[in-house]
């Protein structure tokens, strides 16, 4: 795994999640449970990074928050991503990190596999709030990896001819 190849995975990984909360701002009333769903994304995100970072507070898996509240932690949590991988060494990516996770149970898991962890997970749960938008009648975002790149919203770490 190379750490400029997880880094436009990352950087996908703000563009779609700021995405799929635009989608949500461009609504009078979007659904609750889309907002729970965007409110666990953020906070996940935190909680992976804390336990990259050993750090042992408590972190809630599925906070409350407002949009704004949303829109302001994506903010900090682009500078944290971004604040980690620039201190990340490569020989870094096979270290085992151990966590306890929010069942109490302990875990060892490779750095690369957390990190890829992560953007998967956030994935998974930004598509559940297209499928919340689509199932109420609104327009959920476009957030396909590959439409990201074509369009250049993220520049990829390897560009091939024709991509």
């Amino acid at each position: 795994m190379d750490i400029s190849y997880l880094k436009t995975l990352f950087d996908y990984d703000d563009w779609a999640n700021r995405e799929s909360l635009a989608s949500l701002r461009g609504i009078a009333s979007p659904p609750p449970r889309a907002l729970e769903v965007m409110s666990h994304i953020v906070s996940c995100e935190w909680l992976w990074l804390g336990r990259l970072k050993q750090n042992k507070g408590p972190a809630a898996v599925w906070p409350r928050l407002s949009l704004d509240e949303c829109t302001m932690q994506l903010g900090d949590l682009r500078g944290a991503w971004d604040n980690y991988f620039s201190a990340l060494a490569a020989s870094a990516l096979d270290d085992e990190i151990t966590y306890t996770n929010s069942k109490s149970e302990i875990w060892n898991s490779r750095v690369q596999d957390i990190l890829t962890h992560v953007v998967i997970h956030s994935g998974y749960h930004r598509g559940q709030i297209a499928t919340l938008l689509g199932r109420a009648g609104h327009e959920p975002a476009y957030t396909d990896f590959i439409h990201c790149i074509r369009q250049r919203f993220v520049v990829s770490s390897v560009e091939e001819p024709g991509s």
